[in-house]
């Protein structure tokens, strides 16, 4: 159509046209405006579900697709215990998987099993969308590379709360906390995040304060447990590391003026990685280890007697009343000989069943606040720690039990799955029958697809140990391939490989096939994509 400011220009004979060729225009005009009306519902089919749907890069048939927000929806599968859960135990959700399950899904699953609390490395606004109107308490992280931004910046740290924690309190999402930094003074750090870390708790409390939360959420700061030692070898010998003491009791006596808890995580496991002389039972509920006494007070296992370490620690710097919460406690199942499927439900189920008793440790005896670590297996975690750091979920990648585990928090024995996940095709990767060991591209082709991949079941006295070369090899091709998508050319490793569909798992080793990829933080931009869209859409129509 001609433009308003150039149609006094147009003749009167220009405007003249037969009958039969306006009939023709004003058809063609309208099959262009049913085109669009038709390009615009296809728009708004793909951003249902608030935006959800719009992170799956493959679509989801209708039979599996969420209806909804899942997380506030009544349960059906379990009835929860709250007079275990309330205040009970909790779960870390980590971030670092290639391929994520859905938020919702998730939500709804914790709500099922009864976790009641989750801890978050970050605050990402899928995630806390999907724990908006769910009654599950959350707990949201710094990463230590924000604190020097936070730590010069109170500005900064007003914008950070108002952006994630203000925000999404606004929309129901009961956050409690604020964990500020991740483990700073790790002794592997080498005092990277010394002169931060306590700036940016007090910047990040003043932001709470200015916001009128700080009663409402606390601000913490989970230590790992090398941040205390005892020089006796007793937890009565407890103490603050000499090289951060300072530090520490600044920032101690920041979270008491506040009402706010120390957080600590606790690995017996890694007691056991560490010290070969270490003893195996004492890092069991259950075990027979010789008891140690301090005090007049009975350690029978490894946990009880970190834990009160850090107790006379607190108690020698002036906070004897001070309250922990065990940020992380946990077993994995791989990676390690003693990362195994056996070992972590035996260390796991007994830690569930002392908090399902309210049974503390002799030194606070009363219910302990835990959070599990962790949740879901997360295949792009750092190995520098050990290949077990990818293994430490209670549930696969695909949010699938890995053992059985009473929480004691439902009328379920054991875990209730992530229901509704979606995989991609049932087919795998694997070396050709007809390739030789030796073939030259071989050792090359198997390093690159575990630098990209994922290898850690390949260890001495792991899931995968026991394979034969091919099979390694296979095993090495396949995880590279489901964790690009299955995409053709991830299976081709200069001719090496070949895509089957016969299924090649080994007794316990198991060839996964990758779930459908999510991609978390695309929800607002593929909304606001869809939105710009919809609009200038709209606007064009009306001038037609």
């Amino acid at each position: 159509m001609p433009s308003p400011s150039l149609s006094t220009s147009v003749s009167v004979s220009q405007l003249k046209i037969s009958h039969r060729e306006l009939k023709v225009e004003i058809y063609l005009l309208d099959m262009f405006r049913l085109l669009f009306f038709f390009f615009v519902i296809l728009l708004l089919g793909f951003g249902s579900n608030g935006a959800n749907t719009q992170r799956i890069l493959t679509p989801e048939s209708a039979a599996h697709r969420d209806d909804g927000d899942v997380s506030s929806k009544p349960l059906k599968m379990s009835t929860v215990r709250h007079d275990v859960a309330v205040g009970g135990i909790g779960a870390n959700w980590g971030s670092q998987a290639s391929h994520q399950i859905k938020p919702d899904l998730v939500v709804r699953m914790l709500r099922e099993n009864g976790i009641q609390k989750v801890k978050l490395f970050d605050s990402d606004y899928d995630t806390l969308r999907a724990l908006g109107k769910s009654g599950i308490q959350v707990m949201v992280g710094i990463p230590n590379d924000m604190l020097a931004n936070f730590a010069s910046s109170s500005k900064a740290a007003q914008k950070w709360v108002a952006e994630n924690v203000t925000r999404h309190i606004s929309n129901n999402v009961m956050i409690r906390y604020v964990a500020v930094g991740n483990e700073p003074f790790l002794a592997t750090y080498n005092g990277t995040f010394l002169k931060t870390t306590y700036q940016a708790l007090k910047n990040i409390q003043e932001a709470l304060t200015k916001a009128g939360l700080h009663d409402q959420v606390k601000i913490t700061c989970p230590n790992n447990a090398d941040v205390y030692s005892s020089d006796s070898g007793l937890p009565s010998g407890g103490d603050f590391r000499a090289d951060i003491r300072d530090y520490m009791v600044q920032i101690v006596k920041l979270l008491n003026d506040n009402g706010a808890p120390f957080t600590v995580n606790i690995y017996p496991f890694i007691s056991l990685y560490t010290e070969p002389t270490f003893p195996v039972e004492y890092a069991f509920f259950d075990g027979d280890a010789t008891p140690l006494t301090d005090q007049g007070m009975t350690y029978t296992n490894m946990f009880d007697a970190n834990h009160d370490t850090l107790v006379w620690a607190l108690q020698k710097n002036g906070f004897p009343n001070m309250p922990i919460i065990l940020g992380e406690i946990g077993w994995p199942t791989d990676g390690d000989r003693n990362a195994n499927l056996q070992y972590a439900q035996r260390f796991n189920q007994g830690f569930m069943t002392r908090m399902s008793a309210g049974k503390g440790t002799p030194m606070r005896p009363g219910p302990i606040d835990a959070y599990l670590f962790s949740l879901i297996d997360e295949d792009f975690k750092s190995i520098q720690p050990g290949n077990f750091e990818r293994h430490w979920g209670i549930l696969r990648y695909d949010g699938q039990p890995k053992y059985p585990l009473n929480l004691g928090t439902t009328n379920s024995a054991t875990l209730i799955p992530v229901r509704n996940v979606t995989y991609l095709d049932t087919k795998w990767c694997i070396m050709k029958p007809n390739v030789r060991l030796d073939d030259p591209k071989v050792a090359a082709s198997v390093s690159y697809a575990c630098s990209l991949g994922d290898c850690t079941c390949l260890g001495y006295q792991t899931s995968c140990g026991s394979l034969d070369a091919r099979a390694n090899i296979s095993y090495a091709f396949n995880s590279y391939y489901q964790i690009n998508n299955q995409m053709d050319e991830a299976c081709d490793f200069n001719g090496l490989a070949t895509v089957t569909r016969a299924d090649p798992t080994i007794g316990n080793c198991r060839f996964n096939v990758m779930i459908k990829p999510y991609y978390a933080g695309a929800a607002t931009l593929a909304g606001s994509f869809i939105k710009t869209v919809l609009v200038v859409t709209l606007v064009f129509l009306n001038c037609l």
